[in-house]
C-alpha cells in the first residue's frame, strides 16, 4: 500500500498545497437478539479510501471503494479543491512527517472465533436476562466487533498503517408490572481482544436486576439537592456537557461561545482537573496517531479549576494561534477528519467516597446514564438509577432522576472529586456531524455538587 499512495503523491504532488490518501480495510460482526428472537447475524468486510486536497485555502474531498487509478482521484479532488469559493482561507498547522507501522496484539483474536461461538455466547447472555425474572418482559443483546486497519499518506512525506480492533457488547432489559414499565442497560467496549467478551455475565444480570428494582422505586421529589454522580454519569457529564464545547471547530465558529469558552478563565475550584488523553494505551478512544498523523497526547481542557486548553485539528489550531493536539478524527473513510474528543475525564481528587456523603441531610445519588442532551452551556441527564442520600447515608431508591442546569454554574459548585477514577469503556460511541457512533472512552471520581435542580414528580 505505501508504494501505491508515495508514487500517486509523487506523480501530483506540485498540483496541490498539501494531498492526504486515507484508506481502510476492516471486517465486521454483528449479532442481535430481541426478547427470544435472533434478530440479525452479520459478517461483513469492507475496503475502501478516500483523497483530501487543499488548494490555494479550499478543501476537495473525494472518497472510493476501489483503488485502481488512484493518481486520477487525487487529480478529482485537487479540482473539486479548486473550485471551492473561499469566505475563509484554510491553512494547516506544521506537523512533521512520520512513518511507522502499528501493530495491535490481542488477549484473544476474535477474528478466530467462530460466528457460532459468538451467537452461542450472546444467546446465553441473553438468557440470562430473559430467565432472571418472571418480570422481565423483553430483551436487546447487541455484539459488535470490528478489526480495522487504517493506512495514511500525505505529500509532507508521512505513511502510517495502525490496526484499530473494536469489541462491543450491550444488554438491555425491560421490566413490567401491570402499567409499570421500567428499562435498564449495561455495556462494554473493548479494545484487548475477545476475552472480555466471555466474562460479563454479571452485566446481564445486572442489567435484568435493575430494571426490576426500578419497579420498586418510588418517583423522586423535584427540588434543588446536592448530589453525587457515580463514576459513569460524572464522565458522560463531562464529556457531553464540557467536552463538546471544548472542540474548537465549534468555538471557532460561535463567538459567544468563544468568549465563554476564553483560556484562563476560572471554572470549578483547584481540585478540578479535565483532561483529554488519545494516548492512553488500549482505551476506546485511543490510536498512536489521529487521523492526520499527528501524534496523539495528553491534553489539560481544566487544570485547577481555570480554563488551560482545548482541542484542535491542523487547521483550527492555525485559525486559534495554538498547536494541533493530536484530536482529528474520522468514523471511517467515508468522511474527512473533524475535532473530536477521544478519552475524556477527571483526573482523580482526594476525597474517600464516605466524605463525599458526609454532611449531606437530605440529597441524591445518581448512578449511570440513560440518556440526555445538551444545548450549549445547558444540559439535561437522566440517571440509570438513583438513591436518596439521608444524613450521610445512601438510603431509599428513586426512579426519574433527572439533572439539568447550567455548564458553567455546576462546574463551580463541584465541591468534592473523589479519589475513585473510573474509566468507562462503553458499547456506544460519540456523535458529531452525521459521523456516528465513534469509538471513545470517558471517566472520573464520584463528584460532589451543590445546588443541582433534579426533576422529578
Amino acid at each position: 500500500m505505501r508504494e501505491i499512495f508515495e508514487k500517486a503523491l509523487k506523480n501530483n504532488k506540485n498540483n496541490g498545497d498539501y494531498i492526504e490518501i486515507r484508506a481502510e480495510k476492516k471486517e465486521t460482526t454483528t449479532i442481535h437478539f430481541q426478547g427470544e428472537k435472533l434478530e440479525k447475524i452479520n459478517y461483513s468486510q469492507q475496503t475502501g479510501g478516500n483523497v483530501r486536497a487543499l488548494v490555494k485555502g479550499g478543501w476537495g474531498f473525494i472518497s472510493f471503494n476501489q483503488f485502481d487509478d488512484l493518481e486520477e482521484k487525487i487529480r478529482e479532488a485537487i479540482e473539486v479543491a479548486s473550485l471551492i469559493e473561499k469566505e475563509e482561507v484554510s491553512k494547516l498547522a506544521m506537523s512533521l512527517p512520520v512513518v511507522e507501522i502499528i501493530n495491535r496484539e490481542l488477549d484473544k483474536d476474535f477474528r478466530q472465533v467462530s460466528l457460532r461461538e459468538k451467537k452461542d455466547l450472546m444467546e446465553n447472555y441473553n438468557n440470562i436476562i430473559m430467565k432472571s425474572n418472571h418480570l422481565i418482559q423483553s430483551s436487546n443483546v447487541i455484539y459488535t466487533d470490528r478489526f480495522s486497519t487504517i493506512y495514511f499518506a500525505n505529500s509532507e512525506g508521512s505513511y502510517i498503517e495502525q490496526e484499530k480492533p473494536f469489541l462491543s457488547a450491550g444488554f438491555t432489559a425491560v421490566a413490567r408490572e401491570g402499567d409499570n414499565v421500567q428499562m435498564s442497560s449495561e455495556s462494554v467496549g473493548s479494545t484487548k481482544g475477545f476475552a472480555i467478551m466471555e466474562r460479563i455475565s454479571e452485566k446481564a444480570q445486572r442489567a435484568a436486576s435493575r430494571a426490576v428494582n426500578l419497579l420498586k422505586a418510588q418517583p423522586v421529589e423535584g427540588g434543588e439537592y446536592t448530589v453525587i454522580l457515580d463514576q459513569t454519569l460524572g464522565g458522560v457529564f463531562i464529556h457531553e456537557a464540557f467536552g463538546h464545547l471544548s472542540e474548537a471547530d465549534f468555538l471557532y465558529e460561535d463567538e459567544r461561545m468563544s468568549g465563554l469558552m476564553k483560556l484562563g478563565k476560572k471554572f470549578g475550584s483547584p481540585q478540578l482537573n479535565v483532561v483529554d488523553d488519545g494516548s492512553i494505551p488500549d482505551l476506546l478512544g485511543s490510536a498512536k496517531y489521529d487521523d492526520e498523523g499527528v501524534r496523539t497526547k495528553k491534553n489539560y481542557l481544566i487544570k485547577e479549576g481555570i480554563l488551560a486548553g482545548r482541542l484542535h485539528s491542523r487547521e483550527t489550531a492555525v485559525k486559534m494561534g495554538e498547536e494541533p493536539t493530536g484530536n482529528a478524527r474520522a468514523l471511517n473513510y467515508r468522511f474527512k477528519p473533524i475535532v473530536r474528543m477521544t478519552n475524556t475525564y477527571v483526573e482523580n481528587g482526594d476525597t474517600p467516597f464516605e466524605d463525599l456523603l458526609s454532611g449531606i441531610k437530605k440529597g441524591i445519588y445518581a448512578r449511570d446514564c440513560y440518556g440526555g442532551m445538551t444545548t450549549f452551556e445547558m444540559f439535561t441527564f437522566s440517571a440509570g438509577e438513583g438513591f436518596m442520600i439521608r444524613y450521610g447515608k445512601i438510603a431509599e431508591p428513586v426512579k426519574d432522576v433527572v439533572l439539568s442546569g447550567n455548564l458553567f454554574t455546576t462546574l463551580l459548585n463541584i465541591e468534592g472529586v473523589g479519589n475513585d477514577l473510573k474509566m468507562i469503556e462503553s458499547g456506544g460511541g460519540c456523535g458529531k456531524a452525521g459521523q456516528n457512533p465513534l469509538p471513545v472512552s470517558f471517566g472520573s471520581p464520584h463528584l460532589r455538587i451543590k445546588k443541582v435542580v433534579v426533576g422529578g414528580r
